[in-house]
């Protein structure tokens, strides 16, 4: 079945896909989302890790593979929201240094852009959906922007109790930004503190697409059809131009979806995934791939978790699973001795039954239960997230296996390289360093499989197209009427959490097609 031609279709209501609905929506543009998964809204948000797990990874699998595998947590958005749903929402931004690192250094990839160019879209951002923190703060290691529009959050014991050793140690902490209320704003409700972000914010004092980006979309008459799952984009025949995507509905029965323009809007391994399986003869590679790196430079953030447990209460149930304190003082790439890349440090993040169980995966039994009890009141943590440059050989490639709708399986291979893997050696080892001083009785480092957060790459932006896959808008350097958005068009990654710059480069982007539509759909 064919449906009514549309302005815009969207594949993903996400945290960027909700951005463009609703800049376009209100634009005037006729907007449809295609989501994978169910439309959640915030009655549907229970506060249990039982029923969390309904709102993380289904659909079809992603294969994993190489010598650090993603853990299966990285596929954690479905349904309307995305992985935004459920987030953390810190919102550091990213550093000057970030965007010059071939320049720099001579490694990795340069942007097409620079902090400039983002800033702004940064503080719009910020003006809009709500931040709290502090932004003068942290001036001493960024430029000046926007105040943010509410204050910092409140801290607790388990935040405030790292502050001090931290600068002891040469690392000064300051509130840290989040995409959270810390009083009213716009109607919405300040955070309760209780430490269940995620799991969704039922109150609607998260930053989530459903309270923001989505509703807004959804008022300016944007449509999104849940349990819509697209596996092909469509081409005309000379394959200079996208017509639309094909999709199988709630009921499994195939439809196409034309469109003027076409935005992948998906998880970072699953936009490539899509192109791949668009070949066609006159891109027989997939579309937006004849530079052949579709899928490749895909990277994660390594997590340096160090464990602590003292002799009083440290309210390790209060707060947010978002983070009250934060440092850039090692983000510099040559801030860690034999290693290479930034580092960002976080303290204060509320602590639930699992993680304190996952604290000490190595214990069972009767010494698992003594632990358990000790660490109900006692434990808490400081973590260090470490960047990891693109590697060429990190990628999301088809294989021979299908899923229920006939469509090649995707296959992420992620291997850290060994820069990464000395960056979140030395972070542990500063970790602990903190912890003893701080007078913890007992501190660990949280060692074996190395953890990944975030996911980004595979679609990277540039200014040619024998190198990157899109513009710095996110379009397609082969298709002008493809616009792909999200953390895959970064082209390295930094240290901090993406989704303040996914909101930024998505709001930027949508702004230009809406400055542009007429070339656009000529």
């Amino acid at each position: 079945m064919t449906n009514d031609k549309v302005d815009v279709v969207i594949v993903g209501a996400g945290a960027s896909g909700s951005v463009y609905a609703s800049v376009l929506a209100k634009a005037g543009k006729k907007v449809v989302l295609l989501e994978a998964g169910p439309d959640w809204e915030l009655s549907d948000l229970i506060s249990s890790e039982i029923w969390g797990r309904r709102i993380k990874p289904a659909g079809p699998p992603i294969l994993l593979d190489g010598k650090n595998p993603m853990g299966y947590v990285a596929q954690a958005g479905w349904g309307s929201g995305g992985a935004t749903l459920h987030y953390f929402a810190n919102f550091p931004r990213l550093l000057p240094t970030d965007f010059r690192m071939k320049s720099e250094h001579g490694r990795g990839h340069d942007w097409p852009i620079a902090y400039e160019d983002v800033a702004p879209f940064w503080d719009k951002v910020a003006r809009e959906i709500g931040m709290s923190g502090d932004a003068k703060a942290e001036e001493r290691w960024r430029p000046a922007g926007e105040a943010y529009p509410m204050p910092p959050m409140k801290t607790f014991r388990n935040g405030d109790i790292w502050t001090k050793p931290l600068e002891a140690a040469g690392i000064p902490m300051v509130p840290a930004p989040v995409g959270m209320n810390s009083v009213e704003f716009k109607g919405r409700p300040a955070c309760l503190y209780d430490g269940w972000c995620h799991v969704g914010c039922p109150i609607g004092a998260l930053a989530n697409p459903q309270v923001t980006y989505l509703g807004d979309a959804r008022k300016a008459g944007a449509e999104l059809r849940a349990f819509s799952t697209v596996t092909r984009v469509l081409t005309n025949e000379a394959g200079t131009r996208v017509t639309g995507v094909e999709y199988y509905d709630y009921q499994h029965q195939k439809q196409v979806q034309e469109a003027s323009v076409v935005i992948l809007a998906s998880w970072s391994a699953q936009n490539p995934r899509l192109l791949l399986n668009s070949a066609t003869g006159r891109h027989p590679k997939g579309l937006s791939n004849a530079s052949g790196l579709v899928g490749h430079f895909m990277m994660s953030h390594t997590v340096a978790s160090t464990w602590a447990l003292f002799d009083e209460d440290v309210q390790n149930h209060m707060g947010t699973i978002a983070v009250q304190y934060m440092s850039y003082q090692h983000y510099p790439k040559t801030s860690q001795k034999d290693a290479f890349g930034s580092t960002f440090w976080t303290a204060g993040f509320a602590l639930k039954t699992t993680d304190l169980a996952n604290s000490r995966s190595d214990l069972f039994g009767i010494e698992l239960d003594d632990y358990m009890k000790r660490a109900a009141r006692n434990l808490t943590g400081i973590k260090a997230f470490g960047e990891e440059l693109p590697a060429m050989e990190n990628r999301v490639e088809l294989v021979g296996d299908k899923d229920e709708f006939g469509m090649p399986l995707g296959k992420l291979t992620h291997t850290f390289q060994p820069d990464a893997v000395a960056l979140w050696n030395a972070n542990l080892d500063d970790g602990v360093k903190v912890a003893k001083a701080a007078g913890a009785k007992e501190a660990w480092p949280a060692r074996g499989a190395i953890p990944t957060s975030h996911l980004l790459g595979g679609t990277i932006m540039g200014a040619d197209a024998s190198n990157s896959v899109v513009n710095s808008y996110g379009q397609s350097h082969e298709i002008p009427n493809l616009w792909i958005a999200g953390p895959g068009i970064f082209p390295t990654e930094g240290a901090s959490n993406p989704t303040f710059t996914i909101f930024a480069l998505s709001q930027r982007g949508a702004e230009r097609m809406t400055s542009q539509w007429g070339t656009l759909t000529n």
